[in-house]
């Protein structure tokens, strides 16, 4: 019961290291992208809206890479 416990620990210990770089990163490939495709500077809105769809894209990929980082390392708890 105990490794379990910890295991999921570290997993969400993991996740919420890496959510901010994540997530700052998604959204600097996104608007340089967008910006490019619309040839113009974004503005405040479209801004807050890719930001809100970085978050909603670290929120699935960075659990999954922490399971699977952890399942990798230390193995199934048992």
């Amino acid at each position: 019961m105990m490794e379990t416990a910890l295991f999921v620990f570290y997993v969400v210990l993991l996740a919420a290291m890496l959510a901010y770089p994540v997530s700052r990163w998604i959204w600097a490939l996104a608007v340089r992208s967008l910006q490019r495709g619309l040839e113009r500077e974004l503005t405040e809105a479209e801004l807050a809206e890719q930001k809100r769809r970085a978050w909603r894209l670290t929120a699935v990929i960075c659990p999954v890479f922490s399971v699977l980082f952890n399942l990798s390392t230390v193995g199934w708890p048992q």
